[in-house]
């Protein structure tokens, strides 16, 4: 209900205060009702008229007959030559009805732009067909309910019409009269406000006025962007924009359309702020009465306790604090004021522009996208950032020193802190609602929880090791959200943040503590993968399109703790040697896993296997895969260890040992293997001892 109560503003005309009727569309791109726009039409001198832009555009009424136009002498002609008798209920001035001269001008009533009308008078101005119908449907949507019409007494409002019976029904009359079933099962009923007969005649009346005005008989087809006019072909061939650019009617009502739509979206979201800095000032109200409230409480406990040569101190210092105080308010006050009275225009014109991104009429609709898409965007950039911050803070700058002699009692005053000065930033608030953990990564949120005129240059985040040690920092900037990734599975992190300006560096905010995953879910990563690779299954699958061996890594890296994860053979053709392990992210991709010195592998085929690191094979051992099989890999970075297991057990001794730094899964294979990933899965117990 706000919102079409905002939207009014826009459906009504500036000077008689009323909806729109017949409204033109000025060079200005305002709009006026026609018989105002008759109404304020002023005389000019000769030749002044030149001095103004003239009249241009398409029209759909025949405003003025200028050939009945009298003629009036030099004395009678000019500026000022009426008076006005009233004012309209908008606060323009408007002048009684005159003979019109051939030298007339009529000025905009909101931005006082005079435009000289040229031998067509009001009727080289455009009718806008599009404000015209939004009117129309806006009344009919505040008109009163339909009535059912089979109602014997008192009818009662209508909930059906039949399109075929061209009747409204309320629901009883309907399950009477018009049952659902039989030879009236094929009927179709709509809710009332969807019947025909509505604002359809006005609406179809608007297309039907989508005509040329210069050729009746042509209908509007291309845009002619240097006039910023719809023409028909007839006015192409009379060369009357032979040396424009014109473009395809539907294309250009697409792209305004598509760019009124993006300013919207813009603007939408700095309404949508503005909302919330209204909850926010007034919150900011109350605050500073119960700040006020205890601050007045606090300076007379003190002044209370100085005894009788502090009482002469005390109203003054009271009398500061009101006025402090009052200062205080009446600047929010002030500034919802003016906040409430933008964004009351902001979400009208919000609601004007969404009712005019329904129309149909493309011509209509390009005659005033352009100054539309202005406006929206003009409305965009008054919500600049400074007038979304409040302008004072709701505590008291403010500190009474207590500590002086009694002799120095008459010097007694606050220790005020100058305006123009700044100070460090108040702690940042940690939203724990959106702090978080997936795998190894963290996510962090912060804001300033506390008004403030301060400004805030930047901010730092830190986060311990994940052991108690100390802090370090992982991130300097502006932003107030932060993913930390490479973080240590099983592992609990202290993170805290602290604001910055050019005073200094603000005090810490609370410490959050979180806690990364246990285990470690991830998949193979395609970014990474060799060209041949195949991926499906969510990438969590993998096969080759190629009978060479090529590398695959997962997503996941580890540089501590314990990780086990397996991989189950789905197909196994021609026994090959697939490789099973880890690498460095730099691994090569084109060879089996382990020849190079930045990978370790278990190559296994189906009757053995051997380990492989930096192309030397060492610990043959008997036993191989085959389809279903499972091959897991368990990485000890606590014990700095790789040990392989085949069908859950441990298939040979330790494989590698003496491991430091950072590794991530990998496995190698061709197109005769197929393999799937299964991770987040608990440490075997079945070790053989070393």
């Amino acid at each position: 209900m706000y919102f079409m109560e905002a939207m009014d503003e826009e459906l009504k005309c500036p000077v008689c205060g009323s909806f729109f009727r017949d409204p033109i569309i000025l060079p200005c791109s305002h709009n006026v009702c026609l018989a105002c726009a008759r109404n304020i039409i002023v005389q000019t001198p000769e030749g002044e008229g030149a001095l103004h832009s003239r009249a241009s555009g398409n029209s759909d009424y025949d405003y003025l007959d200028m050939d009945k136009m009298s003629m009036y002498s030099e004395t009678d002609s000019g500026y000022g030559s009426y008076t006005p008798c009233l004012k309209s209920p908008n606060g323009v001035r408007v002048f009684p009805p005159a003979p019109v001269h051939r030298h007339c001008s009529i000025t905009c009533p909101l931005c006082h732009r005079s435009v000289s009308l040229d031998e067509r008078g009001l009727r080289g101005f455009p009718r806008n067909r599009l404000l015209e119908a939004i009117v129309c449907r806006y009344q009919q949507s505040r008109s009163v309910s339909v009535k059912c019409q089979l109602c014997d007494r008192n009818p009662v409002e209508a909930t059906v019409m039949c399109e075929q019976c061209d009747v409204f029904y309320c629901t009883p009359c309907q399950q009477r009269c018009h049952p659902s079933r039989g030879p009236l099962a094929k009927h179709r009923l709509v809710p009332p406000s969807q019947a025909p007969g509505g604002n359809q005649p006005q609406m179809s009346a608007a297309r039907k006025m989508s005509t040329c005005t210069e050729h009746d008989l042509e209908n509007y087809s291309m845009y002619c962007v240097s006039c910023k006019t719809p023409v028909c072909y007839q006015c192409l061939e009379e060369s009357k924009h032979g040396q424009h650019d014109v473009k395809a009617l539907g294309a250009m009502w697409k792209l305004h359309k598509s760019q009124l739509s993006q300013a919207l979206n813009g603007v939408s979201d700095k309404a949508k702020d503005a909302k919330e800095f209204l909850v926010q000032l007034k919150n900011l109200l109350q605050q500073i009465q119960e700040n006020g409230v205890e601050f007045e409480a606090c300076l007379v406990a003190q002044c209370d306790a100085l005894i009788d040569a502090l009482n002469r101190q005390k109203a003054k210092l009271l009398t500061k604090v009101t006025k402090e105080r009052e200062y205080k308010l009446k600047v929010v006050r002030d500034q919802i004021t003016h906040c409430t009275m933008k964004l009351r225009q902001t979400t009208g014109l919000m609601e004007y522009c969404l009712e005019v991104l329904k129309e149909n009429d493309p011509s209509g609709f390009l005659q005033i996208s352009d100054a539309l898409i202005k406006r929206v965007q003009s409305s965009q950039e008054q919500w600049v950032k400074g007038a979304l911050e409040p302008k004072v803070c709701p505590e008291f700058d403010l500190s009474l020193n207590s500590e002086p002699l009694l002799q120095s009692v008459h010097q007694l005053d606050f220790i005020q802190v100058k305006s123009d000065s700044f100070t460090v930033p108040p702690a940042p608030e940690l939203q724990l609602e959106k702090c978080c953990t997936r795998n190894n990564s963290a996510t962090l949120a912060w804001r300033i929880l506390s008004f403030t005129h301060c400004p805030i240059e930047g901010y730092v985040l830190e986060l311990d090791d994940g052991s108690g040690g100390q802090y370090r920092e992982v991130y300097v900037g502006k932003e107030t959200v932060c993913t930390v990734d490479g973080l240590h599975f099983n592992s609990s992190y202290n993170a805290r943040v602290k604001a910055y300006n050019s005073s200094g560096v603000g005090p810490y905010s609370k410490t959050v503590i979180l806690k990364t995953s246990d285990v470690a879910w991830f998949s193979f990563d395609p970014s990474s993968a060799h060209r041949d690779i195949v991926l499906s299954n969510e990438n969590q699958t993998v096969t080759c399109s190629s009978y060479d061996d090529r590398v695959v890594l997962g997503t996941a890296a580890f540089s501590k703790g314990v990780h086990y994860w397996e991989l189950i053979v789905d197909r196994y053709d021609n026994h090959p040697d697939p490789a099973f392990g880890i690498a460095r992210i730099n691994t090569m991709k084109d060879m089996m896993l382990g020849k190079d010195d930045k990978a370790w592998a278990m190559y296994v085929d189906n009757n053995r296997s051997w380990f492989m690191h930096n192309n030397s094979h060492t610990n043959r051992a008997e036993g191989g895969i085959a389809k279903g099989s499972s091959v897991g890999i368990l990485l000890d970075l606590n014990k700095h260890t790789l040990t392989f297991f085949i069908n859950k057990e441990q298939h040979g001794p330790v494989a590698f040992e003496n491991l430091d730094g950072v590794f991530m899964p990998a496995v190698s294979l061709n197109r005769n293997v197929q393999v799937t990933l299964q991770t987040g899965l608990e440490v075997p117990k079945n070790l053989k001892q070393m």
